[in-house]
């Protein structure tokens, strides 16, 4: 998959191609649908299937401050995007002065004169260009001035943990922040994965007999609410069945949140200053402080039986 940042990026020589915009964050089941669609459409017309996301999200130079927690770092979005089959990958800087561009500038700017658009596809709500006030309709409109088609891939319904609504970045990052990663794997697909490099720590996991991987996240990234969590823990290719505690520590009177690993039955890792991925699979119990350190001691071991378990039972399925 080619990868560009800006349109001065895209070849001069780019042909035709089936293009999908929209930002994407975490690439769950609701947007796998559009980007596949976009890609069978490419196919099917003999051209390459190019996704336009953003950086940073436009939210933040709309409103700063307003980030919302990310769901996916644009690599691992570039990941799964390569996975789907998508051909092309435009990254566009979102500026204060990209976001003043009309819609009507945004078809020309971005979809005629670069990417030479034979097709765009979206979901019924998208809205684009200054203040989003472009949406389907006016894109058709457009379409039918410089010669590109419309389609729209309606977004199937979630199940229990999205009580019927659609899948939604929004409401993954809400299961997310609420501890209930087992519906947020339910809208992604897949379990919702953590990343950054492995620092230092007070090195009390080590001293219990349960050496954790404390993982410096990445800026803006959605967390999982305070608890334990059955999981894994990937080094490079390799993922390990893994104990996963987020919090401050109450144990110890700790004032930092952290997010760290334990790798379960594995003896003898070295990983500070290397960049891992904790990928959060079911919940297991809440942050609480203990009576003694045995009394910490004894749940752990019981925490970890219970992962052993939880991930047995996934790897099964």
């Amino acid at each position: 998959m080619q990868r560009w940042r800006g349109l001065e990026d895209i070849p001069q020589d780019w042909g035709r191609s089936v293009v999908t915009i929209g930002s994407y964050d975490g690439v769950h089941r609701g947007h796998q649908l559009i980007i596949r669609h976009a890609v069978e459409r490419a196919r099917e017309l003999g051209v390459p299937s190019v996704v336009v996301t953003f950086d940073p999200h436009p939210s933040e130079v709309v409103r700063p401050g307003s980030h919302p927690p990310l769901l996916a770092p644009h690599h691992r979005r570039a990941e799964l995007m390569a996975e789907l089959g998508v051909d092309a990958l435009l990254i566009l800087p979102f500026t204060t002065e990209f976001s003043r561009l009309s819609p009507a500038e945004f078809v020309v700017k971005v979809l005629v004169d670069k990417l030479h658009a034979r097709a765009v596809v979206e979901g019924p709500n998208f809205r684009f260009g200054h203040k989003a006030a472009g949406n389907v309709e006016f894109l058709a409109e457009q379409g039918k001035t410089y010669d590109f088609e419309v389609e729209l891939v309606d977004l199937y319904v979630t199940g229990e943990a999205g009580g019927g609504t659609p899948f939604s970045s929004t409401l993954t990052r809400r299961l997310i922040a609420e501890g209930d990663v087992e519906g947020a794997r339910e809208i992604l697909g897949r379990p919702h994965r953590v990343e950054g490099v492995v620092v230092r720590g007070a090195q009390r996991g080590r001293e219990l007999g349960f050496p954790t991987a404390n993982v410096e996240t990445l800026p803006h990234t959605a967390i999982p609410a305070d608890g334990v969590y059955a999981g894994w823990l990937h080094v490079g290719d390799e993922a390990m069945p893994a104990a996963i505690s987020v919090g401050t520590n109450p144990q110890f009177d700790g004032t930092e949140r952290t997010v760290e690993a334990y790798a379960i039955d594995r003896v003898g890792l070295d990983l500070y200053g290397l960049h891992v991925a904790v990928d959060f699979l079911a919940f297991v119990r809440g942050q609480a402080k203990f009576d003694s350190i045995d009394a910490l001691l004894e749940t752990m071991a019981v925490d970890v039986k219970r992962c052993r378990e939880l991930i047995a039972a996934y790897d099964g399925e």
